[in-house]
């Protein structure tokens, strides 16, 4: 959608993405605050530090939250993508719109499974398959230079995100109590805009040095190699099988 409405003209593209925020700000604060059913704590620098103290010692939300941020610090292919639309597989601005839509297509595909048929046992060993295929997928999509190869490993590069991205979240929400897990959430928030940006950042001083391919093919063979690693050092994650009924101590 963004590459459409960039077509029409940056102004309207920037411009549109101005006003949903917009939109988006005034809904947020138009939802009813909801009656406080736990004691506020008083504001100290423990409370403060109070959600890194509790990621760091369970080590089920650590694995869970260092995975992605692992993942994707190594295996994010998206800061290559005009590289290989204009380079590699030479398909243009218009290329480029369709490769950086696939993994949102591969996502929302995604999402529509796991609705109809939601994840019930062996909710563990699916996240780190989940995370390994996301690998694969972008290694696939690294070494190709047939369009419409390029295009489906990358469909699947968001379908699998997607699914490791569903189980982390639900993890996360169970494992941690009433009283952190805002605070939690908010050190989650923060390793995700880090792998995200400083990922993007990576892959484009390594493709300064070795070239595009061989980065996005590193990346994602490091993502293979970060869910292998992160079963053996995380088993409570990967014992985890029914995700409605929380997840086993270590």
């Amino acid at each position: 959608a963004g590459g459409l409405l960039y077509g029409v003209g940056a102004g309207f593209a920037y411009g549109t993405a101005v006003s949903l925020f917009a939109i988006s700000a005034i809904l947020i604060f138009s939802i009813p605050k909801p009656p406080q059913r736990i004691e506020r704590e008083p504001t100290t620098l423990n409370v403060l530090l109070g959600g890194f103290k509790y990621v760091f010692n369970q080590k089920v939300v650590l694995g869970a939250i260092s995975l992605d941020l692992f993942a994707v610090l190594l295996g994010g292919a998206v800061a290559l993508l005009p590289i290989y639309a204009r380079d590699i597989l030479e398909i243009g601005e218009e290329g480029l719109g369709l490769l950086r839509a696939a993994p949102g297509i591969g996502a929302l595909i995604m999402l529509a499974i796991i609705t109809a048929f939601p994840i019930k046992d062996h909710a563990g060993l699916i996240l780190f398959v989940s995370v390994a295929l996301f690998g694969i997928s972008t290694v696939v999509f690294g070494y190709s230079n047939v369009v419409w190869l390029s295009i489906v490993a990358l469909i699947f590069v968001g379908a699998f995100d997607m699914v490791s991205v569903y189980i982390r979240e639900v993890l996360l929400q169970l494992w941690t109590p009433d009283q952190v897990r805002g605070r939690v959430n908010a050190v989650n928030s923060i390793f995700l805009g880090a792998s995200n940006e400083l990922g993007e950042a990576r892959a484009g001083f390594m493709a300064a040095k070795w070239g595009a391919v061989f980065t996005v093919v590193a990346g994602g063979y490091a993502a293979v190699g970060v869910a292998a690693a992160w079963s053996v050092l995380f088993p409570g994650i990967r014992k985890t099988r029914d995700l409605h009924h929380g997840v086993p101590e270590e």
